[in-house]
């Protein structure tokens, strides 16, 4: 399983915004510096994550990017899904989806939602504060 470029750039687009949480609101301009990501890749992020309920957006003067709730109540799992849809390893398990040859027929079919659960379960154990929180070695490189 790997998670697509979108879905990682999103979870480091939110680790960037929490690491703003209780400071004034931060720009898609400023988090795109902080990230490295392009800007219009963070634009369109900060919309899909907005869209999810993950961040807040506020126009004109004194307005900016923030998390739309506590950093501690996100959970990976949470933004994955923002950005990929609900967490599952195969298709045949999503509802209305019946394009496999071998449905009828499969034995393991049955056993793929206690997979996903349990896939969807550890991420969601996964804190954005976890996430958020720089390395030493990072920390070491950021002038004070």
């Amino acid at each position: 399983m790997r998670l697509s470029s979108m879905a990682d750039y999103a979870v480091v687009t939110m680790c960037a915004a929490a690491r703003h949480c209780g400071f004034a609101r931060v720009s898609a301009g400023e988090l795109a510096e902080e990230t490295g990501l392009p800007l219009p890749t963070v634009q369109k992020l900060v919309s899909t994550l907005s869209r999810a309920g993950l961040l807040k957006s506020m126009r004109g003067a004194g307005g900016g990017i923030q998390l739309a709730r506590p950093a501690a109540a996100i959970s990976l799992a949470d933004i994955v899904e923002a950005v990929e849809g609900p967490i599952a390893l195969t298709a045949c398990v999503e509802d209305g989806k019946h394009d496999c040859g071998l449905e009828a027929k499969c034995t393991v079919r049955p056993h793929w939602s206690i997979v996903n659960t349990t896939l969807r379960s550890a991420l969601d154990n996964v804190k954005l504060p976890q996430l958020a929180r720089l390395p030493d070695s990072v920390k070491d490189q950021i002038p004070a």
